[in-house]
């Protein structure tokens, strides 16, 4: 369960003004049609969070454990930097061929803006330090919802009133926490 809710807290943080967040708001605003765009995103995210775990989970199997918390740790060391830097959206994520429909449009571009995104290597660090494909990938799945579902529903209405410096601080905090109890190996929290 500690998986499930460390990485659904920490994607929804991170996910805050991210560019795929972004996207959402760009793709409910150009298509209207929130049930599409929603299923889009989770059936983009679910694939991409898979992929990310898997490689998060193989990373484990070869490595030793010494390598493996050096390179977690630091791998949440500097994602709590990374996530401090501002996103923003490229033209190109939102360019995809009207032919594929609302939902296709939004599973291409989801699916493309989130390979190398924060939250896809934050997803490869999660599956790594939590030997829990299941319960990590779900609870990015979960986070990358939490954030982007009010962003499609309501859209630039309540993504104004967030205050994106303090939601950043706060998920830049919970990597720098990780980072250290992995570095020090507190409560040996790395896969056995």
């Amino acid at each position: 369960m500690e998986a499930f809710l460390v990485s659904s807290g920490i994607v929804a943080l991170a996910e805050m003004g991210d560019k795929t967040q972004l996207l959402a708001l760009v793709l409910a605003a150009r298509f209207r049609k929130p049930v599409p765009i929603i299923l889009g995103i989770l059936i983009a995210t679910l694939f991409n969070h898979a992929f990310a775990g898997a490689v998060g989970h193989a990373v484990t199997q070869l490595l030793g454990p010494d390598v493996l918390r050096w390179v977690l740790g630091l791998s949440f060391l500097l994602m709590a930097g990374w996530i401090l830097i501002p996103d923003k959206i490229d033209d190109d994520d939102t360019r995809v061929a009207s032919r594929y429909g609302v939902f296709g449009a939004t599973l291409i571009a989801f699916f493309l803006a989130e390979m190398g995104d924060k939250t896809q290597v934050a997803t490869v660090a999660l599956a790594a330090h939590y030997a829990n494909f299941i319960s990590v990938v779900a609870g990015t799945t979960v986070g990358m919802l939490l954030a982007n579902v009010p962003a499609v529903l309501v859209g630039n209405k309540i993504a104004n009133r967030i205050p994106l410096k303090l939601v950043h601080g706060v998920a830049a905090g919970l990597f720098v926490i990780l980072g250290l109890l992995t570095l020090f190996n507190v409560g040996n929290l790395l896969p056995q």
